[in-house]
């Protein structure tokens, strides 16, 4: 986990340029992070509603972004 501590520490940055780099990378970590738990929680017999209440985002969100994939 220390890149994710490296860039939430960057993510503070007096410099905006740097602060904002940070958050970007940030962002996509989280990404993929929820796309590998999706799939794991899916692997494991989860329905798209437990997933959703999971992420506190509605069932039809989640499927609309992972039920494809």
């Amino acid at each position: 986990m220390t890149e994710a501590t490296e860039l939430a520490e960057r993510a503070g940055d007096r410099d905006p340029r740097v602060g904002l780099r940070a958050v970007s990378a940030l962002r996509k970590l989280v990404e993929q992070l929820e796309a590998v738990q999706v799939r794991s929680a899916r692997n494991q017999g989860w329905s798209w509603q437990e997933i959703a209440a999971e992420l506190g985002v509605s069932r039809q969100a989640v499927h609309k972004k992972y039920g494809r994939q």
